[in-house]
């Protein structure tokens, strides 16, 4: 079945071709067209458009059609096109001429507009939590390792002191940023794009404030074409989102993957969190946090690969778009999965302790014996030539005591400071 049908066969593999993976992707999105055709149906009827009953009817069967997708029965067989045409198939089926009337006032371009706007609230709101949870872990670690020093590497050098505390705070830190851009892409999707029809409105005189409100949108997206136009844009922006908080998980991860090795032996995992090898014997492999550091690369074209398929498009409706769901839709899978095993995995991390004794790491308080000097009168260039001399010359002596007790340093990680700030985040509308 096709809603566009005129009565004439479409050539078999034409068919195969412009459905492409649309009956598999909405089986995603059923539940939203189904929540926004109840919207449609309850407001044709406050407009006249529909009678009681009609309205009624309609409602009705929509939500039988609703129960077997949360049951897991709803399917989209060969020969239907999309979710679309399957439930305007399902409901002429029970209620005859009256399910025919669902599409008055709607094209299938607003149709899946504003399944796709609901379906994105959703899932944003969803990776936010997971977000959150991630955050909480690494703010908890932060806690409990605060005082567990660890070598500060710039360049892949041995740089400055550093500790646990600061590693695990600054990926939470990082995480508030991630959480504006989730922010952001909600509210673009927050739009209701209904009632926009094929882009150019229509002379029915339906009421898109009655079907903004049913539907908990925050505002509608009022131009006719502007709602249009907005395919591909809601797609970027939630590519967005999910490319920012994909960057700091592959980074995260990677610190994990060097932290792991044998050369630095900073942390490690139980056996249960690791794989091995088919010929070694000793390895305990990382392969978690190298598969989340290659999925969250990956993730990061996104925006990238919507901007390619999208640009230079002209105003209104063109079928590229329909190649957004095989994108968008994989793309919000993948980060919910990569999120939830990378908190898991985090979780179960284990430091070790006393890693800054081994004289291995004594230079890394090279700049801290220079600021001694300097406390002590000696100007800055003179004190950092003193203490480069004292190196080259195997006289270098590493400070006894450590005081960095600005805000954000390792003595003032400023936890409570970072938990308000993910909590403002979180509180914006």
């Amino acid at each position: 079945m096709k809603l566009w049908d005129k009565g004439q066969e479409t050539h078999k593999r034409i068919e195969e071709f412009t459905t492409g993976k649309d009956r598999s992707l909405d089986l995603h999105l059923a539940a939203y067209d189904v929540k926004a055709s109840i919207a449609h149906a309850k407001m044709l009827g406050s407009v006249g458009l529909l009678d009681k009953k009609e309205a009624d009817d309609l409602v009705d069967a929509l939500g039988e059609i609703a129960e077997s997708i949360d049951q897991g029965q709803f399917r989209i067989e060969e020969g239907f096109e999309d979710m679309h045409s399957k439930i305007e198939y399902l409901l002429t089926e029970r209620l005859g001429d009256t399910g025919k009337k669902i599409h008055t006032a709607r094209s299938r371009n607003d149709q899946v507009l504003v399944a796709l706007h609901l379906y994105f609230k959703d899932e944003l709101s969803g990776i936010q939590d997971s977000v959150k949870a991630l955050f909480h872990e690494l703010l908890q670690l932060a806690k409990k390792h605060r005082d567990d020093y660890l070598p500060g590497y710039t360049h892949l050098q041995q740089a400055m002191p550093s500790s646990f505390g600061l590693w695990f705070s600054a990926y939470a830190e990082l995480l508030v940023d991630d959480i504006h851009f989730i922010k952001a892409a909600f509210k673009i999707a927050d739009q209701n794009p209904l009632g926009s029809a094929a882009g150019y409105g229509s002379s029915f005189p339906i009421n898109r404030e009655y079907t903004t409100n049913s539907l908990d949108f925050h505002t509608m997206k009022y131009n006719s074409v502007a709602a249009q136009m907005s395919r591909g844009k809601v797609e970027r922006s939630v590519g967005f989102a999910i490319a920012s908080l994909a960057s700091t998980l592959a980074k995260m991860a990677m610190d994990v993957c060097l932290y792991m090795n044998q050369n630095f032996g900073f942390i490690s995992f139980p056996d249960q969190f690791t794989t091995g090898s088919s010929i070694m014997p000793h390895k305990k492999n990382p392969d978690v946090f190298e598969l989340i550091r290659a999925n969250c690369n990956r993730l990061q074209n996104l925006p990238n690969e919507i901007a390619m398929l999208t640009t230079n498009l002209p105003s209104g409706y063109h079928r590229d778009f329909q190649l957004l769901k095989e994108i968008i839709l994989p793309g919000i899978r993948e980060i919910k999965n990569n999120l939830e095993v990378a908190t898991l995995a985090i979780s179960q991390v284990q430091v070790k302790t006393d890693i800054l004794k081994d004289g291995e790491y004594d230079l890394l308080y090279s700049v801290d014996a220079v600021h001694e000097l300097v406390k002590s009168g000696l100007p800055f260039r003179e004190a950092y030539k003193q203490v480069a001399e004292d190196i080259a010359a195997g006289k270098f002596t590493p400070p006894e005591n450590l005081e960095h007790t600005h805000e954000g340093s390792m003595g003032n990680l400023c936890l409570d400071e970072i938990g308000r700030k993910m909590d403002a985040a979180l509180a914006t509308v």
